[in-house]
């Protein structure tokens, strides 16, 4: 993996050379070195999925649900505000939970990942099918912190820490903690979706204080392989940024290196994120073996 590091620069494996990578990279899967960065990119990989598959999908299932402005239109973040404005935020949760009514199946790679014992796998998008993947498996050692929006909630606090059956639970004594740093549908659907969401989060995420202290402990003696992600929103970009902040690295992420915008080839090229160019569906059939 030390071979992914280019200081400075954009780092693009393809090929053979791509193929090559995975196999490392799987390798440093089973042995921990990594942490998984799970993007919505996943829930398309066997098909059409049930929930909304990025941002974009979002914004457009909640404007059909409420007319917005022309000018957010498409954007989640700003659709989501306007609804929690205009029609009050319990109306905006009833909304994002009817949105992710869906169940998605668990693709293979969820299912192999779902029966790892990893440390650390971060998942960024709000629907549960990998925390749904690992009840299915019988795995009774998980425990999934969800970030919640405190000003929202009123509580003091930045994230809810329960086990796989919604109970309350340690994040320390969790042989694998699910981090979902933007929330989850599911049990109670207290995602980060508008703008206010993110207020008091990005006024202080910079010294950490929204991220759990056991991510940042375990991230230290990891690197991240990003896998379903898009960074091409500033608000994707300093949340992922945050969260591989102090961490032991290398990293690199599984992407169309043709499809990238110029903020998400800086971003990665910023981050040392090298890019394995290759098919989402291929690279997952390779790290799944």
């Amino acid at each position: 993996m030390s071979a992914l590091l280019a200081g400075g620069q954009l780092q693009t494996i393809s090929g053979e050379a791509a193929r090559a990578a995975l196999t490392d990279l799987r390798a440093d899967l089973l042995a921990d070195r990594l942490a998984p960065y799970l993007g919505p990119g996943l829930l398309t990989l066997e098909g059409a999925s049930p929930v909304p598959a990025s941002p974009e999908d979002v914004a457009a299932a909640l404007q059909k649900r409420v007319p917005v402005p022309g000018r957010i239109r498409g954007n989640m973040w700003a659709v989501a505000q306007y609804i929690e404005s205009h029609r009050h935020r319990r109306t905006l949760k009833k909304l994002m939970v009817d949105v992710f009514a869906g169940e998605p199946s668990p693709s293979a790679f969820h299912r192999y990942l779902a029966k790892l014992p990893l440390s650390l796998v971060v998942d960024s998008w709000y629907d549960g099918t990998l925390a749904a993947a690992m009840a299915d498996a019988g795995r009774t050692d998980v425990v999934d912190v969800q970030g919640q929006s405190r000003a929202a909630l009123g509580e003091d606090r930045w994230y809810r820490s329960i086990d796989l059956a919604g109970a309350d639970a340690e994040p320390d004594n969790a042989r694998t903690l699910l981090y979902r740093p933007h929330g989850g549908i599911r049990p109670i659907g207290d995602v980060l979706v508008s703008d206010s969401d993110y207020v008091e989060s990005l006024t202080e995420i910079d010294i950490q204080t929204p991220i759990p202290e056991e991510v940042r402990a375990r991230r230290s003696t990891r690197g991240f392989l990003f896998l379903g992600c898009r960074f091409h929103d500033q608000m994707l970009r300093t949340y992922a940024r945050q969260i591989v902040k102090r961490s032991a690295g290398p990293h690199a992420c599984v992407a169309d290196l043709a499809t990238l915008t110029v903020n998400e080839r800086r971003f990665l090229a910023a981050e040392g994120i090298a890019v394995i160019d290759l098919p989402l569906a291929e690279a997952m059939q390779s790290l799944v073996g």
